[in-house]
Formats: structure tokens, sequence, C-alpha cells
């Protein structure tokens, strides 16, 4: 049976541990770490670890929904 193909969806850096939390436990994705290039201020093509989630397009589609609704919610945006 193949294996079904997964997507990442990388967690923006300063997220709060209880988002993470919230996610790992109420979505069928993993926490995993991914080396990326950054391209901002003074960082420009510095190499980084990132956390990022992994799943099933679908549920990443969720949990990046979910996780910036959260965020809003976190700094007090409407």
């Amino acid at each position: 049976m193949a294996e079904e193909e997964k997507f990442d969806m990388l967690i923006p850096p300063g997220t709060p541990r209880t988002i993470i939390a919230d996610v790992l436990k109420n979505f069928d994705v993993e926490l995993v770490s991914r080396r990326e290039r950054l391209y901002y201020a003074n960082m420009e093509g510095d190499v980084r670890e990132l956390l990022a989630f992994r799943g099933s397009r679908p549920v990443v589609e969720e949990v990046e929904t979910y996780v910036f609704k959260k965020l809003e919610e976190y700094i007090g945006e409407d």
C-alpha cells in the first residue's frame, strides 16, 4: 500500500507552547524539526532549525486555520 503524502506547516517562531500542545492533542499531526534558510532582517541566508506540524494535506490545512485563529486571539486582534 502506498504511503500517504505528508505536508508540513512551519510553526511561526514565538508560537505559545499551549497552542502547539493543543494541536498535537487535537489533530492527527506529528511535531518535526526542519532546517530552513531564512531571508529577513539580519539573518540573510542563515539556516535555522524550525518546528513544523506534519500530516496529510487536509489535516495540515485545518491546523493552519486553527493556529492562526489562536494566535490572533492570543495577541488580541480581531
